[in-house]
């Protein structure tokens, strides 16, 4: 894996991330490589990059339980580089997370590739319908954005998953 500069507040580095980077950085990820920090397995993450995606798109839809004040200050962390904190949890997923859609990693992989290429085209055509983020409420596709990248940066910068098999 090569070094990627990223800026969530560069649409055409996000872009470029989305559209080249991002798979490139997943095609090593093997079933059962290790999280390098939370919990979620290589499919689990897969797919819920793949939600992430369908939520922005309004391919999936969700409700976001954070009232209009704290979601206005939670809005901040759209426009941040930093990484998702370690341990963070989606007030949507607090229960546990959903079962798994997919046969395998490679099929997650293929779905995410094809959400990916959705939100792309969306995004191309310009402004478009809001989407509810469970986080931060209706946001749009120049909003939807980042935190899609966000997720996708934290991937790539802090290596989510480690080369290593896990040990059986």
């Amino acid at each position: 894996m090569t070094a990627f500069r990223f800026d969530v507040n560069d649409p055409d580095l996000r872009e470029r991330f989305l559209s080249d980077v991002l798979m490139d950085a997943l095609a090593g990820l093997q079933a059962d490589s290790r999280p390098s920090w939370g919990k979620m397995t290589a499919q689990q993450m897969v797919e819920h990059l793949t939600w992430a995606f369908e939520l922005s798109t309004g391919q999936s839809e969700t409700e976001c339980p954070n009232p209009e004040a704290q979601r206005e200050r939670l809005r901040t962390f759209l426009y941040d580089n930093r990484a998702t904190p370690h341990e963070y949890m989606n007030p949507v997923l607090a229960a546990g997370l959903p079962p798994l859609r997919h046969r395998g990693l490679d099929a997650a992989r293929g779905a995410l590739w094809v959400e990916v290429n959705r939100f792309l085209l969306q995004l191309r055509a310009g402004p478009g319908a809001l989407h509810t983020h469970p986080v931060f409420g209706p946001i749009g596709p120049t909003t939807g954005n980042a935190p899609i990248s966000s997720m996708s940066s934290t991937i790539w910068s802090s290596s989510a998953w480690s080369a290593r098999p896990a040990s059986r």
